[in-house]
């Protein structure tokens, strides 16, 4: 097998995955969106929420059914017009929390704008919207209907709350009441974090004894648009120490229904460069549960925590502590917030590999301060790296061109009888000391590496937005005048040109096509990905080019 029936092999897997991608993309799982009644519509003064009554079942088997009615200190029950939204800005978010239900319903992240053409258009990865949803829930729940739910009505004490100049934390509470229980659910927000304490406290003014658990849940319909190119995971996730990170798309929710006992741990909704997550104590005992709900349009999708039961005696309070990190997918501040946090960033079967080359991308850009020359620096350790093995294999193939007129000649000989073709081509390769597999198994060896590097760039979420040179203003969106995919192009033209021609007139073809077709795909890639594949081509050219000169140097 020759070198160039290896790369043959590796692009037609590649252009088949992409396939694939696309095919997925346009006949794949969408979302529905519907204009008939039973969609709801969202107005400015007062959302909606288009997510159904999606409610953990409580402990000892208490329906999903009912939903618990807060009632104000007046004694008046609450309506829905007292749903209000409370705004919080800090330096790093601006969040909106409904009174009803105390629901996180959206969140813009102040430093990641949608597009660098609008710096002041925020990513709102917190929204609720009449076709599109992925809002942060949580609630208690008990056996007799005294605990405010996401359905519940809170009293807001203000609408407006600013993180001033020079202040760490900023606390909103919202406060709910019913038979003599008093819940006072608490967001508390930090400078420059995307980490937020979220406390229900309990005060028991009853003559009962309360009993109840906390449930944290993530809804969301499906993304309304996908990457036609570049597939990344968008769906539900979770981590303990016990089962480890298991993915939950939006089918696995459909076909079954999730209830696991969890210690610890996590539960989280992701996608690409950004997530939501709701993190637990790590000594608490939860139970992480799903819910799909296809009956709407758009269908909404739960991953949720719940805790186990809490008694709170006549006279006593209790309290219920969680977080919830909704903001990017920073490696080194989720490493810091939990274990398996940052697995997040989802590299797949090759994190092992992904994980330290992000590491050295992110320590060479410490240096010198550009994305784009971490890149090429990256490469160029890689190379040297496996500088060897790349020697091993373009001696191999320098010597296989060598021999490329000889090996003509014995098809021409042979025409159509294959086993004295190979047998004289086995005879040809022993007395010039070639062997054919020469240049594929160090080229196999580095494939898993080129790859988890691949996916190292397309995961970081540093490259979002970041400049290179000159026109490349945004490292991973694609070359805006496709300068890289041509340079690209050019450069694997090149290389075909120092391989051994395949003696298979057909494969010739492919071969020589194979340049036009990548450079019509890498056209829609992200820069950042175009520039690592250019770097490597170019120092591949260069190894290869001086060790054939030398090669043929030697045969004079």
């Amino acid at each position: 097998m020759d070198n160039s029936r290896l790369f043959l092999f590796a692009a037609l897997v590649f252009v088949g995955m992409l396939m694939w991608q696309q095919w997925q993309a346009d006949y794949g799982p969408q979302p529905v969106v519907s204009s008939e009644a039973g969609s709801v519509e969202v107005s400015p003064g007062q959302q909606s929420d288009i997510i159904t009554d999606d409610l953990p079942d409580q402990a000892e088997g208490i329906s999903g059914s009912a939903v618990a009615t807060g009632t104000g200190d007046d004694g008046t029950t609450a309506t829905a017009a007292a749903q209000q939204l409370v705004r919080v800005d800090t330096d790093v978010v601006q969040a909106l929390i409904d009174t009803r239900g105390g629901v996180l319903r959206s969140l813009k992240l102040k430093k990641y704008p949608t597009s660098l053409e609008q710096p002041d258009d925020w990513l709102e990865l917190v929204h609720s919207d009449s076709d599109s949803a992925h809002i942060l829930q949580s609630g208690l729940r008990d056996k007799e209907s005294r605990a405010p739910t996401h359905h519940s009505f809170y009293r807001a004490e203000r609408l407006q709350y600013q993180m001033a100049d020079g202040q760490d934390e900023l606390v909103v509470p919202l406060r709910w009441s019913q038979d003599g229980i008093e819940v006072t659910k608490s967001y508390y927000f930090r400078r420059g974090d995307y980490l937020i304490d979220v406390d229900h406290r309990i005060v028991n003014q009853s003559e009962q004894d309360w009993l109840g658990s906390e449930y944290r849940q993530i809804q969301r319909t499906r993304p309304l648009e996908t990457s036609r190119l570049l597939y990344t995971y968008t769906g539900s996730v979770y981590y303990n120490e016990v089962t480890k990170y298991e993915k939950v798309d939006f089918d696995d929710m459909e076909d079954e229904q999730v209830k696991l006992d969890s210690n610890g741990g996590w539960i989280a909704m992701i996608q690409h460069y950004f997530l939501s997550a709701w993190i637990p104590g790590q000594e608490d005992q939860n139970l992480i549960y799903t819910i799909a709900n296809t009956k709407r349009n758009p269908s909404t999708y739960t991953i949720g925590l719940r805790s186990q039961n809490l008694l709170v005696p006549s006279g006593a309070e209790g309290e219920f502590s969680s977080q919830m990190f909704v903001g990017p997918k920073i490696v080194k501040r989720l490493e810091e917030i939990s274990p398996g946090l940052d697995l997040t960033v989802d590299y797949g079967v090759l994190t092992f590999l992904s994980k330290p080359l992000y590491w050295l991308l992110d320590w060479y850009h410490g240096f010198v301060g550009n994305w784009g020359v971490a890149i090429i620096l990256l490469t160029l350790t890689v190379k040297a790296v496996f500088y060897k093995l790349s020697e091993t294999s373009y001696r191999s193939m320098a010597k296989m061109r060598k021999v490329s007129p000889r090996l003509k000649t014995l098809k021409e000989r042979y025409g159509d009888d294959r086993q004295k073709m190979n047998q004289a081509m086995m005879e040809l390769y022993k007395t010039e000391k070639i062997n054919p597999m020469g240049g594929c198994l160090p080229i196999m060896v580095q494939i898993p590496v080129f790859i988890a590097l691949y996916w190292a760039l397309l995961e970081s979420v540093d490259l979002r937005q970041a400049p290179f040179i000159f026109w490349i203003k945004d490292l991973s969106v694609m070359d805006p005048f496709f300068v890289l995919p041509i340079v690209m192009g050019v450069s694997m033209a090149i290389q075909q040109k120092l391989n051994p021609p395949p003696p298979d007139p057909i494969q010739a073809k492919i071969m020589m096509a194979l340049p036009f077709v990548f450079t019509f795909f890498f056209a829609f890639f992200p820069a950042g990905l175009v520039l690592y594949w250019v770097i490597n081509n170019v120092l591949s050219i260069a190894q290869q080019w001086v060790i054939t000169k030398r090669i043929e140097a030697a045969a004079k």
